[in-house]
């Protein structure tokens, strides 16, 4: 994939939020790596690639919101860290019931404060404790978000794993999680065996054609791969029972573009573009647009 594309699947942070939070986030991940070997490679560009190249680089996973990764390594407040020091107190001396309780006030305070490897180790305590359908999706919720703002390669590998462990296990009580599943595969992504993720998501989709999270996922592993005509089919696939996704309707102006149907790349993008207000997602449009004009 060029440099450039790699750029673009990093903007899918700043279009939606909802349906695709988590897993766009673990695509920015997985390709942090790619990102700064091009990175290394390639010169300068306009000033809108740099700015979102430095923003993948730092793990940053929406444009318009501050970087998480960053904050996740500033000191807790005095205020916040009374709070969480009294909340573990109450935890150790608290009987089963109570655990899930103080657990749960734990797991938000933490997550409000940008420590999401914290919250999803008390959300794995709780789910170990309390082995239900709930707590053990809740703890794969939890690694799989910590997992996307992992930047240590070891730290993110391990963090993996350990989504995987929860999410095959509420799987095995449920095998109809379909966005379980989904979230999962894209943890296989980096890994020696990243067919896996590719498998999963097929099986999503053979439960249900029409899952969005499985086919945004594999539209942009499509990309990643340099096969854009499989994007376009997974994208179009999305805008058929979802017309109003903005999202699917940027990954497709963007894949038309490198599939060379620059026509109709062009129509995408000023659709896109007439409803977009993020500056950074604009400048992006406005860049490919000029490609598209040569």
């Amino acid at each position: 994939m060029n440099k450039y594309v790699l750029l673009v699947i990093v903007l899918a942070a700043a279009l939606t939020a909802g349906l695709y939070t988590r897993p766009k986030v673990v695509v920015r991940n997985t390709d942090k790596q790619l990102n700064e070997r091009a990175s290394q490679t390639s010169g300068n560009r306009a000033s809108t690639t740099d700015s979102l190249n430095q923003a993948a680089s730092v793990g940053t996973p929406d444009p318009s919101q501050p970087d998480r990764s960053s904050m996740h390594n500033e000191p807790l407040s005095a205020a916040v860290q009374q709070r969480v020091v009294a909340l573990q107190q109450q935890y150790a001396s608290a009987d089963a019931a109570k655990r899930l309780t103080i657990g749960k006030q734990l797991i938000d305070v933490f997550r409000q404060a940008n420590r999401f490897d914290s919250a999803a180790h008390y959300a794995g305590r709780l789910a170990i404790e309390q082995p239900t359908e709930q707590n053990l999706l809740q703890a794969g919720d939890q690694y799989f978000e910590a997992y996307t703002f992992a930047v240590d390669q070891q730290k993110t590998a391990a963090l993996g794993q350990k989504t995987r462990d929860f999410y095959q296990k509420v799987l095995a009580k449920n095998p109809n999680l379909l966005e379980a599943k989904a979230n999962m595969a894209m943890t296989y992504v980096n890994t020696e065996t990243p067919m896996q993720g590719i498998m999963l998501l097929r099986q999503v989709l053979q439960q249900d054609p029409t899952n969005e999270l499985a086919l945004f996922n594999l539209g942009l592993l499509s990309m990643r791969s340099n096969q854009y005509e499989r994007a376009i089919e997974r994208f179009r696939q999305i805008l058929i029972v979802n017309p109003a996704s903005r999202k699917a309707q940027f990954y497709l102006g963007i894949s038309l573009a490198e599939a060379g149907q620059k026509e109709e790349a062009r129509k995408v993008l000023a659709q896109v573009k007439q409803q977009e207000k993020d500056p950074q997602i604009l400048a992006a449009i406005r860049e490919y647009e000029e490609r598209l004009s040569q």
